[in-house]
C-alpha cells in the first residue's frame, strides 16, 4: 500500500463496503474512463459524491469489461461523510440510472479492500438456445441456435478443476500477474427456455479467461473439439490454440467471497 494512501485513510472516517448489480450494456466496462466514454465507476462515483458530500474514489473486486453484467460486484471506498449506513442504499439509488443499483452497504475496518482482499468469484454464462434468438436475452445471452452436447461440455469443464496455468485462456492487455488458478467448481446446467448456464468458481480469473474458457468449451459442444484437445489446448499454454472469445453479453460477476 502506497504512504500516501494510508495518510488518506487515517484522515477519513469510514470505509464503506457496496455491493452493487448493473446491466453492463450501455457502459465501457467497470473501470472508469475518460469522458465522453462511460463507465460504471463513473457513474457510481459521481453519484456517491452527492450523497455523502465528499471526493469518492471507488475500488472493486473486479474490472469487468465492456458489456458485462453484475449481481454482486463489491466495491470500497473512504470517505468521511455522514450518512447512516442504513440509510446508503436508498440515499443513492435514488440518484442512479435503473441499469445501476446498490444492493447492499456496510462499514468495514480500514484495512479491508474491495480487491485485495477478496477470496474467490463466481462467473456464470448464459447461452441462449432455439431455433430463433429473442429480443428479450439478446443483451443477456449469447445466442447459439445449433443444439450443443452438455455432457461434453461438462466433461470439458472437469479439465480446469483444480490448479493449473491458465495461460491458453488469458487475453493479451491484462494486468500483468502469474497465470496459477486455482478453480473449485465449473458447470453448465440447462435452464427453462433453453437457456444454458455455466458457473465457474475459483480463486482469481485472469484477463478475459472465462469468456476464452467458455469459447473453447461451446466448440467441444458444437463437436468441432473432443474433451482430449480441449485438455490439449489447456496444456499447451498457447492462447493462440484456444478458440475465439465468446460474447460479452453472456458474462456475469455473480458473487465475490472474502
Amino acid at each position: 500500500m502506497k504512504p500516501e494512501h494510508k495518510v488518506e485513510m487515517k484522515a477519513r472516517a469510514r470505509n464503506i463496503v457496496l455491493t452493487v448489480a448493473y446491466d453492463g450494456t450501455a457502459y465501457h466496462g467497470f473501470q472508469r474512463q475518460t469522458p465522453p466514454v462511460v463507465a460504471v465507476q463513473n457513474v457510481l462515483e459521481e453519484k456517491l459524491q452527492q450523497v455523502f458530500g465528499d471526493t469518492i474514489e471507488l475500488a472493486a473486486s473486479g474490472r469487468t469489461d465492456a458489456g458485462v453484467h453484475a449481481y454482486g460486484q463489491v466495491v470500497n471506498f473512504f470517505t468521511n461523510g455522514t450518512i447512516p449506513t442504513e440509510r446508503i442504499v436508498r440515499a443513492v439509488n435514488s440518484l442512479l440510472p435503473p441499469d445501476i443499483v446498490v444492493k447492499e452497504a456496510h462499514e468495514a475496518d480500514f484495512d479491508f479492500s474491495a480487491r485485495h482482499s477478496a477470496k474467490s468469484k463466481t462467473y456464470i454464462y448464459r447461452i441462449q438456445q432455439g431455433e430463433t434468438g429473442s429480443p428479450f436475452t439478446q443483451r443477456y445471452a449469447w445466442y447459439e441456435r445449433r443444439p450443443l452436447d452438455i455432457t461434453a461440455m461438462q466433461q470439458a469443464l472437469d479439465c480446469i478443476l483444480g490448479t493449473h496455468d491458465f495461460s491458453a485462456f488469458r487475453a493479451a492487455g491484462g494486468a500483468p500477474m502469474l497465470p496459477i488458478r486455482t478453480m473449485y467448481e465449473a458447470k453448465v446446467e440447462k435452464k427453462e427456455n433453453g437457456m444454458l448456464e455455466f458457473s465457474i468458481h475459483g480463486n482469481g480469473f485472469l484477463y478475459h479467461m472465462v469468456r476464452n474458457i467458455i469459447g473453447t468449451v461451446v466448440n467441444v459442444g458444437l463437436g468441432r473439439l473432443t474433451v482430449a484437445d480441449f485438455q490439449r489446448i489447456m496444456d499447451s499454454l498457447d492462447r493462440k490454440q484456444a478458440s475465439a472469445t465468446a460474447p460479452a453479453c453472456g458474462l456475469y460477476l455473480y458473487k465475490v467471497e472474502y
